[in-house]
């Protein structure tokens, strides 16, 4: 049935896909008697292309968009003269005298009195390309979207404003084939929180291509761009930091060369409280030195009936652009984070359930079963130091190191199902423990690495090539307490006894402590080259070489190895018309190290290593981009097969315990992202996914022919809507609407405790705004209809009711 389901899917693409290019191509080659064109190319003042620039002929509807080389053409204009405009936000309008004839192009220049730099800074600012789809860190070499076989999705830092995003979890919406499994708990080692992607559990771990691990949540208020890069990715990024499904990658804000500012305001309910700034500007005459710095003051109470959250956020970038051929770029974040970790129901995993829904289940889910009294404070620093030095008209040498702390210290409390194993409570579902520890940790992070990227020709085969050496280390500390019992709950009963915090600092005097510090070391060298045999035909070859070492002062003897793991990459891509349509197939490759185990045989033990775990991808699709690039679409199935999991020999006996690399589970599935900017003033994401994963071989009967409870939701929908005037009394005016769908999810799905599943839901979505030249403002209700809908991965989690929020931004 999923063949069938698959097939229709495609060949209803496909046609769509032939039905576009075939209206394209057709309008392009369409020239009206009478008429004649207007062909030009809009440059910088530092002589590169202006790219996403509108070009409007004055007087009349018709508006284009200059291509990725500057260059646009305006068709079917009757003879006469014109004058073109070059409007952006913050800057004075540029027109352009031309004369048009029948029958003949009209050729213009036109230059604008900003860099490329600043070009970029203000079609982010304004929002106006959400069709912007380029990265240089998804291949750690620059790339076009078109070019490359790999399939990723990008959130811009515009649309996060737009839409009054004050959360990493509202803006991992806005991706396609992406859920949240649950939010961060602030525990040490934890992380952010946990998404579910192509089948497998993901946290955004990296900032800017480099390590940058958190014990909380992250502040968004310096975000220029949000990468979610679709696929086991092991061959570039190891296996450290990032999973079989993909890696998240958040791309911070850089200085450019002149000086702007941008203080906002967001207000709304359950205690919304947010002011942020962005100021840059250049520290020298001559525009070498540059300085970008960004702050947030966020307070927030919880829907529910106590819970809060408080950020204190400062986040400094400069750069020194030393010589033509030397440059530095220094980024730091330093977030204060306290509040109260959110309340999650952990179910019993090891007895049948007591409640298969959540009607059974009878969960109000305005109770927080907390106290503001509790808290928890995760601070985190990162630090991040690039040096590009320009070795020849070919080749640059990258030099980035990074560093993070980031801490756990405070209460974590958390529910579990253990009501049937008391004396005394009835067996019925709804009746929880109580458990809470005192946090005391952190996460230390370093990473340093060595690129050489290239685009050099050999014979006339162009090859872009990046070689490198990657150096990462983690210490996790933990001197916490164990948890401790503070009696029960009833899902169904208001009156739960306060948690103070001297009655909590009572019950922790008698639990013991940890005393944990653990480290891994990897050592890795990786190289990438992109060759094109024609200039629509390429093929990308990769392979990482990753050594392994985990230990620290308190880790077993059977938890100190090393490991060894090669990672291939490779890809095709076919540009049947260049820069519009491009056909690709990838294979990508993940790994996980795996620890040795101990084996018996007849009461003789012994320690058995074993490879590391693999994933292996198989991927092909069409990547659009159409009508001057003011549609990309890409669509695309894949299929992940992991292997070499660690088991039980099937042949044990009585007196042997074995082990082998027999188990396996698939993760497949379709995709597709489109974002679009086809008129003026409105802009278009729209994406979908269906996903099907299975756990086929395993020792671990609970899990056999089942879907893994980390895949989340078969089919995942999002979709985000805007239109701004651009002309007219009503001109900056504005209006958005969109939302999410999320299937069924079966976040408890094993043999002996049964199925526990969240229903269905759609969340929508709206917001009115007027943009002027120096301020913005914004109103926005987000869940408009109060859908009542949870997240969990063998757990239960509330999400926000409606709620208003507005807010004011002035820009100079």
């Amino acid at each position: 049935m999923h063949r069938k389901y698959y097939q229709q899917i495609c060949r209803l693409l496909f046609t769509l896909t032939v039905i576009i290019f075939s209206t394209q191509v057709i309008f392009a080659n369409e020239i009206e008697d009478g008429t004649g064109v207007i062909k030009g190319k809009v440059t910088t003042s530092d002589g590169s292309a202006a790219v996403a620039v509108s070009v409007k002929v004055k007087g009349t509807k018709r508006v284009v968009a200059t291509e990725d080389d500057g260059t646009f053409i305006i068709k079917n204009i009757k003879p006469g003269n014109y004058q073109l405009e070059v409007s952006l936000v913050g800057y004075n309008d540029v027109l352009q005298d031309v004369t048009v004839t029948e029958k003949a192009t009209a050729n213009v220049a036109i230059k604008l009195t900003i860099t490329n730099k600043q070009l970029e800074e203000v079609i982010v600012s304004a929002g106006s390309k959400v069709t912007k789809k380029e990265s240089d860190y998804v291949s750690k070499m620059p790339l076009k979207n078109m070019e490359n076989p790999q399939v990723f999705a990008v959130i811009s830092g515009a649309t996060l404003k737009e839409q009054l995003v004050s959360s990493y979890d509202e803006a991992v919406k806005n991706a396609p084939g992406i859920d949240k499994l649950w939010s961060s708990t602030g525990r040490e080692g934890d992380g952010t929180s946990y998404y579910s992607l192509r089948g497998f559990a993901v946290q955004p771990t990296l900032v800017n291509g480099l390590p940058g691990l958190t014990n909380g949540g992250l502040e968004v208020s310096n975000i220029e761009r949000i990468e979610v890069v679709k696929g086991p990715s092991g061959t570039l990024y190891g296996s450290s930091l990032i999973s079989y499904g993909g890696l998240i990658n958040t791309v911070t804000k850089k200085p450019f060369s002149n000086f702007r500012g941008d203080i906002s305001y967001t207000g709304g309910s359950y205690g919304l409280n947010r002011f942020t700034a962005d100021i840059n500007a250049p520290l020298d005459k001559a525009g070498k030195v540059l300085l970008r710095v960004n702050g947030a003051f966020h307070n927030e109470n919880s829907f529910q009936d106590a819970g809060f959250k408080k950020i204190r956020f400062f986040a400094p970038s400069l750069s020194y652009q030393v010589s033509d051929r030397l440059s530095f770029l220094l980024n730091a974040e330093f977030l204060g984070q306290e509040g109260t970790n959110p309340m999650m129901l952990f179910f019993d995993r090891s007895a049948p359930l007591l409640a298969k829904n959540l009607d059974e289940l009878g969960y109000n889910k305005k109770m927080s079963f907390t106290s503001n009294n509790l808290s928890i404070k995760n601070p985190v620093t990162t630090l991040q130091a690039q040096m590009n030095y320009k070795l020849s008209g070919q080749w640059t040498s990258q030099t980035v190191v990074s560093q993070s702390t980031a801490r756990s210290e405070g209460y974590y409390s958390y529910l579990y199902e253990v009501s049937q194993y008391i004396p005394g409570y009835p067996n019925i579902p709804g009746v929880f423990g109580r458990y809470l520890n005192k946090q005391n940790g952190s996460t230390n992070t370093f990473d340093i690495q060595q690129n050489f990227i290239g685009d050099v020709k050999f014979g006339n085969m162009r090859n872009r090539i990046v070689a490198g050496l990657d150096y990462f280390n983690r210490n996790t500390i933990s001197n916490g307490t164990d948890y401790v019992g503070m009696g029960m709950v009833t899902m169904t009963d208001p009156q739960t006894d306060l948690l103070t915090q001297p009655k909590v600092d009572s019950a922790l005097q008698s639990a013991t402590g940890s005393n944990s510090n653990t480290t891994q070391q990897v050592y890795s060298a990786y190289a990438s080259d992109v060759f094109n045999f024609t200039p629509n035909l390429s093929v990308m070859a990769s392979l990482r070489v990753d050594h392994f070492k985990n230990g620290g002062m308190t880790s077993a003897s059977t938890d100190q190895y090393e490991q060894t793991a090669l990672s291939p990459k490779f890809g095709i891509v076919y540009q049947p018309i260049k820069d519009k349509v491009s056909l690709f197939v990838n294979y990508m490759n993940g790994f996980s190290n795996t620890a040795p185990r101990e084996e018996v045989d007849n009461g003789k033990t012994s320690m058995k290593t074993f490879r590391p775990e693999k994933a292996n991808q198989v991927e092909g699709g069409v990547k659009l981009s159409l009508v001057n690039n003011k549609v990309v679409a890409t669509v695309s199935y894949y299929d992940i097969l992991v292997s070499d999991i660690v088991m039980s020999d099937p042949a044990n006996t009585a007196t042997t315990t074995k082990y082998i690399q027999g188990g396996k589970r698939y993760s497949k599935g379709i995709e597709a992202d489109v974002a679009a900017n086809p008129v003026a003033g409105l802009n278009v994401i729209v994406g979908y996914s269906f996903n099907n994963s299975k756990v086929t071989e395993t020792d671990a009967k609970d899990y056999i022919d089942r879907r893994p409870e980390e895949a989340g939701p078969k089919h995942l929908a999002n979709a985000w809507v805007t239109y701004k005037f651009t002309s007219g009394a009503v001109k900056g005016f504005g209006a958005g609407f969109g939302g999410n769908y999320a299937s069924e999810n079966m976040i408890l799905n094993r043999t002996t405790t049964g199925v526990f599943t969240l229903p269905s839901y759609t969340v929508l979505n709206a917001s009115l705004f007027y943009n002027a030249d120096k301020f913005t403002i914004t109103a926005k209700l987000d869940n408009i209809t109060n859908k009542e809908y949870y997240k969990g991965w063998s757990t239960i989690e509330p999400q926000m009711p409606r709620r208003f929020v507005a807010g004011i931004s002035f820009r100079f």
